[in-house]
């Protein structure tokens, strides 16, 4: 990716979302508890492949560590990413 877009949080819609190109990619999640659920990443095709989602999720795992929350990566994408991203693996719930 060549720029990290400017991600926003919408705590009460519960999701992250950012706009590049005049697109909409975002992440939904639920909170549950001390959980921060992670149910939804998506990223119009139009801008896919820029590591856009990527940042989303990486943003939501910042967000729940700073919040004391433990993260339970439900989209496929967020549990296929925080593999990769094992500095994360302190935030995921037991």
């Amino acid at each position: 990716m060549t720029t990290n877009p400017e991600i926003h949080h919408d705590a009460n819609a519960h999701r992250f979302r950012t706009e590049v190109e005049g697109e909409v990619a975002e992440l939904s999640y639920r909170l549950d508890g001390g959980l921060l659920v992670i149910d939804h990443t998506w990223v119009p095709e139009a801008i896919g492949g820029r590591g856009i989602a990527g940042e989303l999720v990486r943003t939501a795992f910042e967000h729940a560590r700073g919040a004391g929350l433990r993260v339970v990566p439900a989209c496929s994408y967020a549990a296929s990413w925080v593999t990769r991203h094992p500095e994360f693996a302190d935030t995921l719930a037991g």
